[in-house]
């Protein structure tokens, strides 16, 4: 049996997102996101949620743009920071040691540091209560090298991302490889005919 634990966010685990946007007088920030996703395959699409708030909420509406840089495990404890300290009074890339590099693609700045970066540009901005959801439409996506596999895809062990789980607020790596989507299925499709 089934025991009710009220209405509240504990499902799954989410990819750990930095959120690289410029203020008003163009100076670089970041901020750790735990709510965001994949939103939309054609054209590619990401979403993110953010409190309005936050620093970078004003940013993204001022500029029209965010980068979504995917840190690895070797940089969680710079990505928690830049998620509990404010950009309205802290410099998060001096203080964590991270560097700003200028997109080619968009108005924002992504981490060198980080193996994966998504280049946005904002698409819509859905209020939702304490949230806005800001789709942003993937204009570019970079990868360092060392990531990818040998059939130039992203090899996500390389990447070695963290998770949040919004439950009881901890951070998870990679697990193990399980099976090929779209592929296991298939089995059950084979018992019913």
């Amino acid at each position: 049996m089934k025991r009710s634990l009220g209405a509240k966010i504990v499902v799954g685990a989410t990819t750990v997102w930095v959120i690289g946007t410029y203020d008003k007088e163009g100076r670089p920030n970041l901020m750790t996101a735990a709510w965001g996703g994949v939103c939309c395959s054609d054209p590619p699409c990401v979403g993110v949620s953010l409190r309005k708030a936050t620093y970078t909420y004003g940013n993204i509406k001022d500029r029209n743009a965010f980068t979504v840089s995917i840190p690895s495990v070797n940089y969680m404890k710079e990505t928690d920071y830049v998620g509990i300290a404010s950009g309205r009074d802290t410099d998060k890339w001096q203080a964590s040691g991270l560097t700003p590099v200028r997109s080619d693609a968009i108005d924002a700045p992504y981490v060198a540091e980080f193996p994966l970066v998504l280049e946005c540009r904002l698409l819509h901005a859905l209020e939702l209560g304490l949230h806005t959801r800001f789709i942003g439409q993937v204009l570019d996506v970079k990868a360092e090298e060392s990531v990818l596999g040998e059939d130039g895809m992203l090899d996500i062990e390389k990447v070695n991302p963290f998770f949040y789980i919004p439950g009881n607020r901890t951070y998870y790596g990679v697990g193990r490889y399980l099976e090929k989507a779209h592929s296991v299925g298939a089995q059950l499709r084979k018992r019913r005919v």
